[in-house]
């Protein structure tokens, strides 16, 4: 049994879930997501809560069972409060800025990189080495700074590169004389 799978969803107050089959539409204050769970789980709601159950003991409907709850879990979060990330850049010369929505950064490139945002996503640039992510889908928020972290990953003799925020590198020796 799923201990995730178990626990029902609380809709909020300014939310509202459509069911269309095994199609769910979460529509809240920050936008509205679509997605469509797998046939082996059945999605019910009642008293302003949402319970997922397996519609029978195969394994793929057990596996799916907890995945599908967490993945429209977040989409109410994301249509209440919303999804963030941030972003370091460590080394010298390295900075951010916003050009209009767009995202450019000086990576120690002989060019500046620039990224526009995808659809449902805005960047924002609160100091020079920090980058912040923001939107209502948890997936596409970590998809986006995972491609901007890609570009210039921390490397491990002097930490130079995009980190997440917290993240600790590791760091090596150098070569000794």
């Amino acid at each position: 049994m799923s201990r995730i799978g178990k626990k029902a969803i609380a809709v909020p107050a300014g939310v509202t879930v459509t069911l269309d089959g095994q199609t769910v539409s979460v529509k809240g204050p920050k936008g509205q997501l679509t997605w469509t769970v797998v046939d082996e789980i059945e999605i019910t709601q009642a008293n302003g809560e949402l319970s997922l159950a397996p519609r029978d003991d195969s394994t793929r409907a057990k596996a799916m069972w907890g995945l599908s709850r967490t993945l429209v879990g977040n989409m109410v979060h994301g249509v209440t409060q919303g999804y963030e990330e941030s972003l370091e850049l460590v080394g010298v010369g390295y900075r951010a800025a916003l050009k209009g929505a767009n995202l450019s950064m000086q990576l120690g490139f002989s060019h500046e990189v620039d990224m526009p945002p995808p659809a449902g996503i805005t960047f924002a640039v609160p100091k020079q080495t920090e980058i912040k992510i923001a939107g209502i889908d948890k997936q596409l928020v970590g998809e986006v700074a995972a491609r901007i972290r890609r570009i210039r990953p921390p490397e491990p003799y002097k930490g130079k590169g995009v980190r997440y925020a917290g993240e600790a590198v590791r760091r090596k020796e150098g070569k000794k004389k």
